[in-house]
């Protein structure tokens, strides 16, 4: 493996000498020699037991066992910067390396041939490829999942079962079992999913292929099983289809998922939906609706069947969306409301409610309280207290009362839990309130910590767990599913490194969790560290939850430029879990995640000569840009972290824009809470969370959430320059 390699960091490393790039992994792969790494790196050392420790200086005055990682009295100076050697080593510049076995190349040569789809070179590399005792299985399951994923080959039923049998217990066996009963299932065989066993990481497509399996072969099937594991794939439509037309599922089942479907706005999927619930002639009317509701509702008579009332309902809902919500809901009103049966009128209230508090709209509320005590989804019935809670007095009886409509899975979510209490205070009920704060008062998240605040327990950091020892990390180091992880991440294959970790972590006691984040950390495979620690339940290792990496040259940047360190800290851990070349689906890049037009924009106010997109990846490059970004949305949004926060990710003029809509100032948390974008709003909980926390290590002080969270006020809505 790359001595040091700071995994995902595409730019040169910090002694001058470039990384390897993919162009030059060949090279790579064929090194059988040691290398010798620049003076003043840190150093991998060789330990007796066979593992490797990332070696650095120790921080003047500390004191460190030689037996121990990370021990409690270090905990906060760690996450400054310094990271205590695993164990004393010789001082030396060489560097020993263990290079990949020769057969590594024709794995690499394999994942090129699979993404190419040159599926006959592919095939010829399996054999070459399977000496890798590592990866090279990989080969082999790329070759027999073409043979399941497409319906035109014949499956090699035989050669699968001895990969299931020869790699029992692994990821890849997990996951070609899998493919193998959605395949089964496809083709008509559904017996063949009850002797394959449990999956241990099912999706849904799996799921609904196993639901199907188990009704086409004269077993029960629950209703609500099947509509919990629908999700909008070929394998569940098939499965939705089936039960339909087997009456497993009842009208009322399909007019919810339909309704269900209609929330999310996603056109083609609520197509495929009505086309399960609607015959050819309703769907012709569906078409209509959904081109010019009003239109077809123009001199329509009352409706008569069940699909003419179901049509006539999504007709009506669908006049909550546009410019003329009020007008269309006066329509409704007038011509409308007492026409329809009362649980079909309140869902349409519901839907220009949810529409209106989507865009926050303080009318949400009251089109909300139209839809009376029906049960609406899940989804429906979380906007209905946030239009609530944006309004200039709560109601909280109202949101007590939609939160009492939610399902018990969604009721018992933190975030509903907080809410419900803080309604129950309100209504004076105190000690049922403080039951609900203290159920989840321990939790170690943004509702956790409001809950402990709310009953004035003074915030602290959990008691460090005794420190991972020597045994214990070279019981990491020797699990086969970590160490495929980790020559996985060597290589930069993400996609399959990621879910190989997860798998290995299956079943892990907390003591083994804890050596597996330390594993991840002496790799500097961050992301993974924090992931993994998370998984903890009774020792809590916030070293390697809330992890400092970057041996404080991120402080630096930001106090440069008078940001709070622990802000951005908490900012890159939600954008990037330092992952130093991380890239989104959009194209923001690096450790706190830019877009190149603005990484562009900000590199020309600030004066960086030297910039080119191709430095967007390099970390001064980009925690310069993203420190004076940030810098600049903060200046521009009041000084509030929370405006900032949610400006960073969804864009600096959007928060204005809800700040604009807002009737009288609130508290931060509502502010947060009823962010529109999915995405934003829990973006900005977890963000303002993970300060506090850095802020209370950093310091060693309690800090409080509340505090931080502040007030948000009404404020004209103004042009905003920033990109």
């Amino acid at each position: 493996m790359l001595a040091n390699q700071e995994r995902y960091q595409k730019s040169r490393g910090k002694c001058g000498s470039a990384l390897v790039s993919p162009a030059r992994l060949s090279l790579w792969l064929a090194l059988t020699m040691g290398l010798v790494a620049c003076a003043g790196a840190e150093k991998p050392v060789l330990l007796a037991d066979g593992g490797v420790a990332a070696e650095q200086a120790p921080a003047a005055g500390s004191s460190v066992s030689q037996d121990s990682m990370l021990g409690s009295a270090v905990q906060v100076a760690s996450l400054q910067g310094y990271v205590p050697p695993l164990h004393a080593a010789p001082s030396s510049d060489t560097i020993q390396i263990v290079p990949p076995p020769p057969a590594r190349k024709f794995v690499v040569d394999a994942r090129e041939a699979m993404q190419k789809k040159q599926w006959a070179a592919l095939d010829r590399l399996v054999p070459a490829a399977k000496p890798d005792p590592q990866l090279g299985v990989y080969a082999e399951y790329w070759s027999l999942r073409r043979t399941l994923q497409d319906p035109t080959l014949p499956v090699a039923n035989e050669a699968i079962g001895r990969f299931l049998q020869n790699n029992a217990g692994t990821y890849l066996a997990d996951r070609l079992k899998g493919d193998w009963v959605v395949a089964a299932v496809r083709a008509g065989d559904y017996g063949l999913p009850a002797k394959l066993g449990p999956l241990v990481n099912m999706n849904s497509a799996e799921n609904c292929s196993l639901i199907m399996a188990q009704h086409m072969t004269g077993q029960r099937v629950k209703a609500l099983d099947a509509i919990d594991a629908f999700q909008p794939n070929s394998a569940c439509w098939t499965m939705l289809d089936q039960l339909a037309e087997s009456k497993v599922l009842a009208r009322k089942d399909l007019e919810r998922l339909l309704q269900a479907t209609l929330e999310t706005n996603k056109a083609s999927n609520a197509q495929r939906m009505a086309a399960v619930l609607f015959d050819g002639a309703g769907m012709v009317q569906y078409a209509a609706i959904m081109k010019d509701p009003r239109k077809w509702l123009e001199g329509r008579k009352a409706p008569r069947t069940n699909a003419e009332v179901e049509l006539t309902t999504i007709a009506l809902s669908r006049l909550a969306y546009g410019d003329k919500r009020d007008q269309n809901a006066a329509y409704v009103e007038q011509h409308w409301s007492k026409v329809l049966p009362k649980d079909n009128m309140h869902w349409v209230w519901s839907q220009f409610g949810l529409v209106a508090a989507l865009n926050v709209d303080l009318k949400a509320a009251d089109w909300y309280r139209r839809s009376g005590n029906t049960r609406l989804t899940d989804y429906n019935h979380a906007w209905q207290v946030r239009a609530e809670l944006r309004q200039p007095r709560v109601d909280w009886d109202w949101v007590a009362k939609a939160i009492r409509r939610m399902s018990s899975r969604q009721a018992a979510e933190p975030v509903w839990v907080y809410w419900y209490a803080r309604a129950l205070e309100a209504q004076g009920n105190k000690a049922a309130a403080t039951q609900y704060y203290q159920s989840i008062a321990a939790e170690l998240n943004f509702y956790g910590q409001l809950a402990s605040e709310e009953l004035g327990i003074t915030p602290a950091l959990p008691p460090a767990p005794a420190p991972v020892t020597r045994a214990e990390l070279a019981e990491a180091r020797a699990n086969p599913g970590l160490q495929r992880a980790i020559a996985l991440f060597d290589l930069g294959w993400r996609p399959e490194a990621v879910p190989e970790w997860n798998f290995a972590l299956r079943g892990m006691s907390d003591r083994q969790l804890l050596a597996a984040a330390e594993l991840a950390r002496a790799e500097h495979i961050y992301d993974r560290v924090v992931n993994t620690s998370l998984q903890t339940k009774q020792e809590v290792d916030f070293s390697q939850r809330f992890i400092a990496p970057f041996e404080g040259r991120v402080t630096e940047k930001a106090r440069q430029i008078n940001l709070d360190p622990a802000w951005v800290y908490g900012l890159i851990r939600q954008e990037s879990r330092f992952i130093m070349d991380a890239r989104s689906r959009v194209g923001a890049s690096g450790l706190m995640q830019l877009m190149p037009a603005t990484a562009r924009w900000v590199a020309r106010k600030i004066g960086m000569k030297d910039f080119s997109p191709a430095s967007v990846n390099d970390f001064d490059t980009n925690t310069v840009l993203g420190t004076n970004y940030l810098r600049m949305v903060l200046n521009d949004l009041s000084g509030s972290e929370v405006l900032a926060t949610a400006g960073y990710n969804a864009g600096p003029g959007r928060p204005v824009q809800w700040r604009s809509k807002l009737a009288a100032p609130v508290e931060g948390a509502i502010f947060a809470e009823t962010i529109p974008f999915t995405e934003t709003r829990l973006y900005v909980k977890n963000v303002m969370s993970n300060a506090t926390y850095y802020s209370m290590m950093f310091t060693g002080k309690p800090q409080s959430l509340k505090q931080r969270l502040g007030t948000i006020a009404p404020a004209p809505r103004k042009k905003v320059d920033l990109p």
